[in-house]
């Protein structure tokens, strides 16, 4: 089992932006970021395999990038362009497939983002 810690989340009024980590405790061969709004399903954000491929949900392509420093085993979500419909508790999982979550084993505690209008 791998160990996740996120950190980086906080408050931001629309239009701003903040960056995520994500610090495995060994190696993984995918990262990914998923997020959960209150009264909603988690759902997947953006997806970084071991060589550098990526995915990302169409709700935030253009605004979102994704990042890895393999020595460290730690992965970065820049968030650029905020927007209130953001806001949610962004998850870090790893070793699953892209952005399908039930494949999915390893997980973070979480770390919040809010953005204000």
């Amino acid at each position: 089992q791998v160990q996740l810690v996120e950190s980086g989340g906080g408050s931001v009024q629309a239009g701003g932006s903040l960056t995520l980590s994500c610090a495995a405790s060994r190696y993984t061969y995918t990262m990914a970021w998923f997020r959960q709004a209150p009264g909603k399903e988690r759902g997947g954000v953006a997806a970084i395999g071991r060589d550098g491929s990526t995915t990302y949900a169409d709700s935030v392509k253009g605004r979102f990038t994704i990042s890895q420093d393999n020595a460290k085993n730690t992965q970065y979500l820049q968030m650029n362009s905020l927007k209130p419909e953001d806001t949610a508790m962004y998850f870090c999982a790893a070793n699953g497939v892209l952005l399908a979550r039930v494949t999915y084993k390893d997980w973070g505690q979480g770390t919040q983002v809010t953005v204000s209008s």
